[in-house]
């Protein structure tokens, strides 16, 4: 879950994140695919997931169709994501329901309409949740200039799970900031992205800025509060 930062609209009332607190709160599904002979490299599946957000949010079905009230439920609310993992027959059920399929890399991720907290459907809810960890064979190469890259916390040790949806919070925070222009040229290159671990240095200069900034609500993993990425938008 995300936290955002406070706006208060008249000084009256709950501020905005007081306000989606109140809210019936949805859910984003991604579930990737882990086989065991073949599990994705932890960066592939990260840039996977921010991706795969980002196609869920302009699908013609998000944004006019079948899925527009679900995705203004979750966006109303703490636009949380939650990543599962899949593999076999549990996968093929899964790539059966509605959704889109992310492909990058090595990573094979789907991304489904939002639901509500507590009623996902059946072949989502058995599978795991918690545990999901990869790893990369080599360190992922330098971005090349231009690329929207998200940071993350160098100092936050996350299971890539977690990462997954940090990132995803990361890259549809982008998304809200920019201008319509820019929408279309991301969109454009396929959501061409990066996902980095920040050196010390780089984070600091980071948390600087003023870039969107992603903090955890803390129910999982890590502490309330913790800033675990921050969004550098180069496509701007």
């Amino acid at each position: 879950m995300v936290s955002f930062q406070t706006v208060t609209a008249d000084g009256t009332g709950p501020d905005a994140a007081e306000w989606r607190d109140l809210v019936p709160q949805w859910v984003l599904p991604l579930v990737i695919r882990v086989e065991r002979a073949a599990p994705p490299g932890r960066t592939d599946a990260l840039e996977a997931a921010a991706r795969a957000v980002l196609v869920l949010l302009t699908d013609p079905r998000a944004v006019d169709g079948e899925w527009t009230d679900a995705v203004t439920a979750w966006t109303d609310g703490r636009i949380r994501k939650v990543v599962r993992r899949a593999r076999g027959a549990a996968w093929r059920r899964a790539a059966a329901l509605p959704g889109v399929t992310v492909e990058h890399g090595t990573a094979e991720l789907r991304v489904y309409p939002p639901v509500p907290v507590d009623a996902w459907p059946e072949d989502l809810a058995k599978l795991q949740v918690a545990g999901t960890e990869l790893t990369d064979e080599t360190p992922p190469p330098t971005p090349a200039p231009g690329t929207p890259v998200l940071w993350l916390n160098p100092a936050v040790e996350m299971t890539a799970g977690k990462a997954m949806a940090q990132v995803g919070h990361a890259a549809q925070l982008v998304w809200w900031r920019l201008s319509d222009q820019a929408r279309v040229a991301w969109q454009a290159s396929g959501f061409d992205l990066a996902v980095r671990t920040a050196s010390p240095e780089r984070w600091a200069a980071l948390l600087a800025s003023d870039l969107p900034v992603v903090r955890d609500a803390g129910f999982t993993e890590i502490a309330p509060g913790s800033v675990t990425a921050i969004a550098d938008l180069s496509i701007t």
